[in-house]
């Protein structure tokens, strides 16, 4: 039995994990589910510290889109025995989510700015991008509950990549259409992470919650 503490991605909250959640409380793990604001990557950081103090001994740490640069800088915890990036941005030294691809401004992005330094997805294009593989109530539904991210997260850069020190994983989805298919080939490689690749949209801890959960057991041994 091991300890799992799962971190979400922007725009969404903890709930969308509830499918790999359950997979893995079935198997035996105690899994925890971070509610962090996307307000700043410090914070965030320290969401997920908090969350890591409490666990009962040494835990995996699972970290979607956003979340993976939140793991990248939380993961160097004593507690953390291995990283796992499911369609997720690996910061290096230095880099941001902006850095790697993540910004509003680039060609065709669906992400638009709102009043506060804050970041949204068009509602109308959420679907096809987000999770173009789930249910289009659903996607609706996300599109129309988003968190807001904020540009101070986006841009805030890593200062000690946790997967220099610590084991990794990455799920790759190869119908993502948030991060390009070559970035995240990259940022596994330099990461040095065991990897799989699993046809799905960017929202595949949702849309196949059963490979997510899969790979997230493997970093478990």
């Amino acid at each position: 039995m091991s300890n799992i503490v799962l971190v979400h991605g922007a725009w969404v909250d903890g709930s969308g994990w509830q499918s790999v959640y359950r997979l893995l409380r079935g198997q035996g793990h105690n899994v925890s589910v971070v509610q962090h604001s996307t307000a700043t990557l410090a914070d965030d950081v320290r969401a997920v510290r908090q969350v890591l103090a409490a666990q009962d001994g040494p835990a995996v740490l699972v970290g979607h889109s956003y979340g993976g640069a939140v793991i990248t800088e939380a993961g160097t915890h004593d507690k953390v025995t291995a990283l796992v990036y499911i369609a997720a941005f690996a910061p290096g030294e230095g880099e941001s989510v902006k850095a790697l691809g993540g910004a509003p401004n680039a060609p065709g992005s669906p992400i638009v700015a709102a009043p506060g330094g804050f970041l949204f997805q068009q509602r109308a294009k959420f679907h096809n991008s987000f999770g173009a593989d789930l249910l289009a109530a659903d996607a609706v539904f996300m599109a129309d509950s988003q968190v807001p991210w904020a540009v101070d997260a986006m841009v805030w850069p890593v200062t000690e990549p946790a997967w220099r020190v610590k084991p990794s994983w990455y799920l790759i989805a190869t119908e993502d259409r948030m991060i390009p298919l070559s970035a995240q080939r990259a940022m596994a490689k330099r990461a040095g992470a065991t990897t799989v690749e699993v046809a799905a949209s960017h929202a595949v801890y949702m849309s196949q919650p059963r490979a997510v959960a899969a790979l997230i057991r493997k970093a478990c041994v």
